[in-house]
């Protein structure tokens, strides 16, 4: 069952819209400035928690929703749907889903750790940036090179697994970068080896969270736009069976569906 910190957002039959009734002036007019202003006093808070041992779960929720409000009071609607598909779960799981900002690594904590545990599968250079470090370290994700994809498959395999028996659900995000187009292609199979060896479910997740942009000097700042949506929808958890071919083309399917629907609107 959920916790107390699922009260952070109010889900009605699994899913949560944004009212929209709290924008900022200062915020619609200059939403970049407005929203990294928040973003970076709310990195720099759990920044010095975490350095004192204090980061925890509730913590990292609240600098989650801390983020998602930044980005309503300039003006940004969300729409989270599928929360029905996993709040029965009584087992951790791998959830498998595409990647396009930067986004999606604020925002799914305070949605996920109000059921379970959570951690990420991410790359070395996230626990070596400047202040946000402290926040992921204390997060004990499991860290790739992104080098040797041999090396990765082990790494999450031996680690994501330990963590899974040890009742933490992961967020893996199979494609190489972050991209605002899903090429199937790229999306690789390794959150489904994970399943299978840990014998676990898979959930899909499919992201649309391009209104935080891509940056041409740092690729983690780019310009923040109001007038996209932001789109996170759950999928029904899947046992794998086999070598978790189909389950693999579920997944894609299942993010491929919610893209054309969001971008149809």
């Amino acid at each position: 069952m959920p916790t107390e910190m699922r009260t952070h957002l109010e889900y009605q039959n699994g899913a949560y819209r944004s009212t929209l009734d709290d924008v900022s002036k200062f915020g619609r007019m200059f939403p970049s400035l407005f929203f990294y202003y928040h973003m970076i006093a709310i990195v720099f808070h759990g920044s010095r928690l975490a350095q004192k041992g204090l980061y925890d779960n509730k913590a990292w929720a609240m600098s989650s929703i801390g983020i998602l409000r930044a980005m309503e009071r300039i003006g940004t609607s969300f729409e989270i749907t599928g929360l029905g598909n996993i709040e029965k779960l009584d087992t951790p799981c791998v959830y498998i889903g595409n990647h396009m900002s930067t986004l999606e690594t604020f925002i799914l904590p305070n949605i996920l750790v109000a059921y379970r545990n959570v951690t990420f599968v991410v790359k070395k250079s996230l626990i070596e940036f400047p202040v946000f470090k402290h926040i992921m370290i204390s997060r004990q994700p499991v860290v790739v090179g992104r080098e040797n994809p041999r090396e990765d498959l082990t790494i999450v395999l031996k680690e994501g697994q330990k963590k899974l028996h040890e009742g933490t659900s992961i967020i893996i995000f199979p494609q190489r970068t972050r991209t605002i187009h899903f090429n199937p292609e790229d999306f690789n199979t390794i959150g489904i080896k994970l399943a299978r060896r840990a014998g676990v479910p898979i959930v899909p997740v499919a992201v649309k969270t391009d209104a935080w942009g891509q940056g041409k000097l740092v690729k983690d700042f780019g310009k923040i736009d109001p007038h996209k949506s932001i789109h996170f929808s759950f999928g029904k958890p899947m046992q794998i069976q086999g070598r978790g071919n189909e389950e693999h083309q579920q997944v894609i399917n299942f993010i491929s569906d919610k893209l054309a629907e969001w971008n149809s609107k």
